[in-house]
């Protein structure tokens, strides 16, 4: 499967360009990935700005896996919910992407993968009751996806999406990055240890009480760059220092952008994006 650290190509939602309030933001991520000569595009007939969601997960240069997307924060009949809901055939469809259809219900954002591995929130449990049991949707995982590992830490209910992506994320096929709200967390260290994953910890010496610091664990990756977010707080340093020393081989490539209107909105980088390698 291609990982975060194999993928060359940026796409976002054409919304982040059209919506007035993600506009400042938008504009410094453009300039950041034009400095370091990093490709981009933007994604056609979007309803929502959260393309890791929708978006399928690709496995190697031909393959891409379209999963049932429809989550339960999109549904109800009130505007607001359905209307924001974004169609990934249609989408596909429009760049010219053919996929392959999977009946597994799930979202991107809760999809956090190395080469070998996959980790999930168990939210993908309860999504998918009615079709597998647990033993059958890991071996659904294991053959849709063509890896070994599936991994399920327990869904963070302060996070109401039951993403994985703000929680951890995988510095290399053997270590992941712990977000430091859960480094006393042994329900969610365990499974991760009990699989052979090395721990390291995203953590500040010095918090503020900015409720957004949780969100530098949901930074953009391809190949070549990596995007922090910032907020002007004295955690946007420590965590720069910090990923800098957990991924040594992204030296001179990792920058910070302020994605404060993003995160007010519930998320950051990695889910604004979807990655590809091209």
């Amino acid at each position: 499967m291609i990982s975060d650290f194999q993928t060359n190509t940026v796409y976002f939602s054409d919304l982040i360009n059209t919506l007035p309030s993600f506009k400042e933001s938008s504009k410094q991520i453009i300039s950041t990935l034009n400095s370091f000569e990093v490709k981009f595009k933007f994604l056609p007939e979007t309803k929502d700005i959260w393309a890791r969601d929708y978006m399928p997960i690709q496995i190697n240069s031909s393959e891409y896996i379209e999963y049932r997307y429809d989550p339960d924060y999109l549904q109800g009949n009130s505007k607001g919910y359905r209307d924001l809901k974004s169609y990934p055939e249609i989408i596909c469809d429009s760049i010219g992407l053919k996929t392959i259809k999977s009946s597994l219900i799930m979202d991107g954002g809760n999809f956090i993968k190395s080469s070998n591995c996959i980790i999930f929130t168990d939210k993908l449990i309860k999504e998918n009751c009615h079709s597998y049991s647990r033993i059958e949707l890991i071996k659904e995982l294991q053959k849709t996806f063509k890896v070994d590992r599936i991994i399920f830490i327990p869904w963070d209910k302060n996070e109401e999406y039951g993403h994985a992506d703000g929680m951890v994320r995988f510095v290399d096929d053997e270590t992941v990055l712990l977000n430091y709200l859960y480094k006393n967390d042994s329900d969610i260290i365990n499974p991760l240890k009990k699989a052979g994953l090395k721990l390291e910890y995203l953590e500040f010496s010095k918090k503020t009480n900015n409720k957004f610091n949780w969100a530098y664990i949901n930074f953009l990756q391809t190949e070549d760059l990596i995007i922090i977010p910032k907020f002007g707080i004295d955690e946007d340093y420590q965590a720069y220092e910090q990923i800098n020393s957990y991924y040594p081989n992204y030296k001179g490539r990792i920058s910070q952008v302020d994605v404060t209107e993003f995160v007010k909105k519930g998320g950051a980088l990695n889910c604004i994006s979807w990655t590809t390698k091209e």
